[in-house]
């Protein structure tokens, strides 16, 4: 693999784990569901969040679109067990597409950064969760979550320090991993639940 040829202290996790899966095993959403999925699950565990996320996919028959969210009662988005603040949140999402203020149909087309700064305008979205949407849901392989503390746990543990690195010192830790970085975050995350 071009990471463990690039960055050989990489290589025991490539092996341990093999290629790299940012596309999970899981249904493929359309860009505005996958963002709404994300704002369910922050901050929740996961069969907690995979609750209520179901519950509110059933609010809207399966269908999750912008025009249907601005249609859903924030009573039915409430009784599903999205919180006041969740459901603010996906609510301005589905306004903020509708209005053309964020533009998912043409996202795929925009560099990195201007993803990060366009969904960021989102009330909930932060730059976390447009890097993951970055990594898992459009595939780019090029994403640097240095705010993410699996990623800098991770990359203490397979470069043998004693100590996390700080956010801006990952940022440049991170240079030589280019063009690989969200496969390099992949493996990060491996190796802080698993040291071999």
């Amino acid at each position: 693999m071009a990471l463990a040829r690039q960055a050989p202290e990489f290589a025991p996790y490539v092996d341990e784990h093999g290629p790299a899966d940012l596309r999970r095993a899981r249904p493929r959403r359309t860009h505005f569901a996958e963002l709404a999925r994300a704002i369910c699950f922050q901050q929740l565990a996961g069969a907690a969040a995979r609750t209520i996320h179901g519950r509110f996919e059933a609010s809207l028959d399966g269908d999750v679109t912008p025009a249907g969210v601005v249609a859903l009662p924030v009573e039915t988005m409430r009784a599903a067990g999205l919180s006041a603040n969740k459901t603010a949140s996906i609510r301005d999402l589905a306004e903020k597409v509708l209005a053309g203020e964020v533009e998912l149909d043409r996202v795929a087309k925009l560099s990195d950064d201007k993803i990060v700064e366009e969904l960021t305008l989102v009330r909930g979205i932060g730059r976390w969760t447009a890097e993951m949407f970055l990594m898992f849901q459009l595939g780019r392989l090029d994403v640097w979550p240095t705010g993410d503390l699996g990623v800098r746990k991770g990359y203490a543990v397979i470069h043998g320090r004693a100590d996390m690195p700080a956010p801006k010192a990952l940022e440049v830790l991170g240079e030589p991993l280019r063009p690989y970085r969200s496969l390099a975050a992949w493996y990060c995350w491996r190796a802080a639940d698993t040291q071999l």
